[in-house]
């Protein structure tokens, strides 16, 4: 079962993220269309999952709510936040997305496929200082 995931725990990190909160009440989300505004930003409510657990639905408003949207889901899914976003939830519109903590299996793939992406980059970074021991070392490849 999810962790309660409190709205405005989500639109804190999503401002410090230099998104602009809308705070748009809850029926407008449900009915405004997204693009009807003129500022990009979000909104966030409560959603209640089917569990009984209090979870947050963040939704993307603006001329590019589909950018918002975008910066929405990575920003709150940055490791030191540690949320999961999620677009399967019932009842979401196209600009809106479930905000969940993320669990310990999620968090662990994260850390797994961020090492992975990284490896090409550590090999080369770990070879440039050998070249450069050596070469300090007075050591100097032929070729």
């Amino acid at each position: 079962m999810p962790r309660v995931t409190r709205s405005h725990t989500v639109a804190h990190h999503l401002v410090q993220g230099g998104l602009t909160d809308l705070k748009l009440i809850e029926a407008a989300q449900k009915t405004d269309r997204p693009g009807l505004y003129r500022e990009d930003g979000f909104s966030v409510r409560s959603y209640r999952a089917p569990d009984g657990t209090l979870l947050t639905v963040a939704g993307a408003y603006g001329p590019d709510w589909v950018m918002t949207r975008a910066e929405i889901r990575n920003r709150l899914q940055q490791p030191y936040i540690r949320y999961t976003v999620t677009d399967d939830a019932p009842g979401l519109a196209d600009h809106e997305q479930l905000v969940r903590w993320a669990t310990a299996e999620e968090l662990q793939t994260r850390r797994r496929d961020a090492a992975a992406r990284q490896a090409p980059l550590v090999a080369l970074l770990i070879r440039q200082q050998h070249d450069q021991a050596a070469k300090d070392a007075g050591q100097s490849a032929l070729f």
